[in-house]
């Protein structure tokens, strides 16, 4: 069996919620279909906020990008194909995944998973840890990437260019 990652493949600080959102738009740049990204941080730690900057830059015709904080789970029709965003808080047992469709997701979509751990060992090896966590000021956060040897090359050119340039770390 192979361990899950636990070494940090990348970590910057990101000043705002629009460098949150920025950041975002550039992993979902490098998404593919059957793509996990596992997005871990306390409420109110800016998890929505990347998310929606995600399929912002997916989705530029989406006009609105609600919380699924009751529905559980929002689909977004893309040409990478369907972005899937959970928000798995209100979940009691990992097994209620399957009645939001979170196999089909896994496999022909990509994910965004709010309150990963919900999900107990459902939760693909195979993902991208985005955790988000207070910066320095109220208004920055700290964002740190775990992932496996393939995230780390997929991730090689963004994180030496240091996102653009735009981002401190």
């Amino acid at each position: 069996m192979t361990p899950v990652p636990t070494e940090s493949l990348f970590e910057c600080d990101l000043a705002d919620a629009a460098a949150t959102r920025g950041a975002a738009a550039v992993l979902a740049g490098l998404a593919r279909p059957g793509d996990v990204f596992a997005l871990r941080g306390d409420l109110g730690a800016g998890k929505t906020t990347f998310a929606r900057g995600f399929i912002a830059k997916l989705c530029p015709d989406e006009e609105s990008v609600p919380s699924p904080t009751f529905t559980l789970v929002q689909t977004y029709p893309s040409e990478m194909g369907d972005i899937w965003h959970f928000d798995l808080y209100r979940l009691k047992l990992a097994e209620e995944a399957y009645e939001l469709g979170i196999e089909e997701a896994f496999t022909s979509g990509i994910s965004l998973i709010e309150w990963p751990e919900r999900l107990g060992s459902l939760l693909p090896r195979k993902r991208l840890d985005v955790t988000l966590a207070p910066g320095k000021t109220p208004e920055s956060r700290r964002l740190v990437l775990v992932g496996n040897k393939a995230w780390a090359e997929r991730l090689a050119p963004v994180t030496a260019a240091r996102f653009g340039g735009w981002l401190r770390g």
